[in-house]
């Protein structure tokens, strides 16, 4: 039947106006190109052009199949390109799923630039409290995990791509913001504010409370970064974050740092990327981009 082909052909014919023409544009033989058409008429027992001397003259069939040509051909011709940007990488969609909440900031300036470097492939974020990170990259909903606390298992590899440190945010009216570090004990007094995920899963709690057997006079759950910080800022509760984050947004708030403990408490932000697409191109922008920020 009408193969992708037979469309050229009619289109070169009209094009160039001769068999000889169209077959060089098409790098074809002129008896190849007639016999291709030759034996789509038999195919559709109609006959698509007749020679008047040296000129060809499409019947009603072919001039209905010439305006297909001309519809068909070009959406074809958008195709293959879009595939083959695809299969160079310059097109997709890349799928980060996120458990670094107040890392959130610093993503972004990795998401600005991989799209300046990627302008054909598009990002979308998963960035639910309750998001289960490593169940979604398993099931292919997410190419990106991005978190600071990795669970190895097979079939997932986890760089490291940057380094922090996790310390209190703690209003300049505090007194606690006078101390070079904090032991737990200066928590007991405190509100402590945090974002809403299993305790067991805060690194105030895992690494710095808990082992002291030490609680906070009361720990409140929030969802907004923005919002927690104004709380910090206002003397209405503490909040454990990366020093880089407070330190931005001690810019505009009254608020500042004070390292948790006196070692501190030393973090690192990972990706977890499935084995088998560590080679992607797209991973491997992100990846690099990631170090580099």
């Amino acid at each position: 039947m009408i193969e992708r082909i037979h469309l050229n052909i009619l289109r070169e014919v009209d094009r160039k106006g001769s068999l000889t023409s169209a077959a060089k544009a098409l790098h074809l033989t002129q008896p190849a190109l007639s016999h291709a058409i030759k034996k789509l008429e038999h195919q559709l027992d109609l006959i698509l052009w007749k020679k008047d001397g040296r000129n060809i003259r499409l019947t009603q069939a072919g001039n209905y199949l010439l305006s297909a040509a001309n519809r068909l051909l070009p959406q074809l011709e958008r195709t293959d390109q879009i595939l083959a940007q695809f299969a160079s990488g310059d097109k997709g969609e890349l799928l980060i799923g996120m458990e670094c909440h107040p890392c959130y900031q610093w993503m972004l300036q990795v998401v600005e630039v991989f799209l300046k470097h990627w302008p054909g492939v598009d990002i979308d974020v998963k960035q639910k409290f309750q998001f289960g990170g490593m169940a979604a990259l398993f099931s292919h909903d997410i190419d990106i995990l991005v978190t600071p606390d990795p669970l190895l298992k097979e079939g997932v590899s986890f760089i490291p791509v940057f380094d922090y440190q996790q310390v209190l945010a703690v209003s300049e009216q505090s007194v606690l913001a006078a101390k070079e570090y904090l032991q737990p004990q200066d928590l007991m007094a405190e509100i402590l504010l945090s974002y809403p995920v299993e305790t067991e899963r805060l690194d105030i709690f895992s690494q710095f409370l808990s082992p002291a057997k030490c609680q906070p006079k009361k720990h409140k759950k929030m969802e907004s970064t923005d919002i927690m910080l104004q709380m910090v800022a206002a003397n209405r509760g503490v909040a454990a974050m990366p020093k880089w984050l407070i330190d931005e947004y001690a810019k505009k708030l009254s608020i500042k740092s004070v390292q948790l403990g006196q070692q501190g408490i030393a973090k690192t932000i990972y990706l977890g990327i499935r084995d088998g697409e560590m080679t992607n191109l797209h991973n491997q922008s992100f990846l690099q981009l990631a170090k580099s920020i």
